[in-house]
């Protein structure tokens, strides 16, 4: 029997590692891919330069900025409406109705195509909310959209701290608020961050939203009022209108790369945060 036991669990580590490797070998190809045909086309002034398809102009500077503006304002938006719901569920709510509905609510959300919440977009808050194709209705398309995410991951991230430290703080006085505020807030931080990461990325390469919402024209926002085009509506135009690839795989290059860069500048300041915590 023990023999057997042995055969089952190689085969099942063999399955694993195999699965693992693909996992890496898809990985791999999609990035060899991207630098074969994509880095060859990036220059400092495509980098640089704005683009106009009419003067034969192929820089996508107004699309990094764009990109930029929608990415931090959607963050605002969805992370701190996101904590604080995640705190009111995690540590103020109670078994009832109310939380019944919220968590039927975000569940629900959650399994909904990008391009609906595109489409709720371009009606509510574009058309009825009179703010136009502009950064502003993205960034609130977007933060709908990832906010269950948001919510969901964050209040995981305030269980998991250890009932010990919540405790401590109620054994010395301490009140509801400072406890969450000072004591779970804090602790729960590394995870919160690495929440926030994975919505970046998702911002950062959402196409249909931003298409129905923030529009397609190639120039620097001048404000969350302004319409512009992302990085991702920019490799779709690319591909769908112009039927320049050399660009595109450009562009997925530089989205790629922008993206990681954002990861590893948050990265690294939430480790120095950490070490001058401890």
């Amino acid at each position: 029997m023990p023999y057997w036991r042995k055969c089952k669990d190689f085969a099942v580590k063999i399955i694993i590692w195999l699965f693992s490797l693909a996992a890496l070998a898809f990985l791999f190809w999609i990035l060899s891919d991207l630098i074969i045909k994509g880095l060859p086309n990036i220059t400092f002034d495509y980098i640089t330069s704005e683009y106009n398809e009419y003067k034969g102009i192929n820089g996508i500077a107004p699309m990094i900025v764009t990109t930029l503006w929608i990415i931090s304002v959607t963050l605002i938006i969805s992370g701190v409406t996101g904590v604080f719901a995640a705190v009111y569920l995690a540590e103020y709510s109670r078994p009832g109705p109310i939380v019944s509905v919220i968590r039927f609510a975000l569940e629900s959300l959650t399994g909904i195509p990008s391009i609906i919440y595109g489409l709720f977009g371009y009606i509510f808050f574009k058309s009825i909310l009179k703010l136009g194709f502009s950064i502003l209705s993205a960034s609130l398309t977007l933060a709908v959209m990832v906010l269950p995410f948001v919510i969901r991951s964050t209040e995981n991230a305030l269980r998991s701290v250890n009932r010990l430290y919540r405790d401590g703080s109620f054994a010395l006085g301490a009140t509801k608020l400072y406890t969450v505020m000072n004591i779970t807030l804090p602790c729960a931080a590394p995870r919160i961050i690495t929440v926030m990461l994975l919505t970046v990325g998702r911002i950062a390469g959402e196409t249909a939203a931003v298409y129905f919402t923030a529009g397609t024209v190639y120039r620097y926002p001048e404000g969350i009022m302004s319409s512009g085009r992302t990085l991702s509506v920019h490799i779709y135009m690319l591909a769908k209108e112009t039927g320049n690839y050399d660009e595109t795989y450009a562009a997925a290059l530089v989205l790629v790369i922008f993206i990681s860069l954002i990861h590893f500048i948050v990265n690294t300041a939430s480790r120095v945060i950490n070490a001058e915590r401890i």
